[in-house]
């Protein structure tokens, strides 16, 4: 199986992608290591993490209706995350 490396923030100069990559380090999600590999094409990473912010840092549904719903995903698809 082929694997894609991860993107060494260190390398990467534009402020808004490494922006996303730090808050994704920090928060833990997105996943850090998946924002590594969306790293590898900026137009990428950033339309996920604007994507992101838009429908699970804000909008109108309670955040903690959000995660039952990760977690009933998650269970119904048999993921071990």
């Amino acid at each position: 199986m082929a694997r894609i490396p991860y993107v060494d923030p260190e390398t990467i100069s534009d402020p808004e992608i490494r922006g996303y990559l730090e808050r994704a380090r920090l928060e833990g999600t997105p996943r850090p290591e998946s924002q590594a590999v969306r790293a590898h094409v900026p137009n990428v990473i950033r339309a996920f993490s604007q994507a992101w912010d838009l429908t699970f840092r804000n909008g109108v549904v309670d955040h903690k209706l959000k995660e039952l719903c990760r977690v009933y995903v998650s269970k119904s698809i048999d993921c071990e995350y």
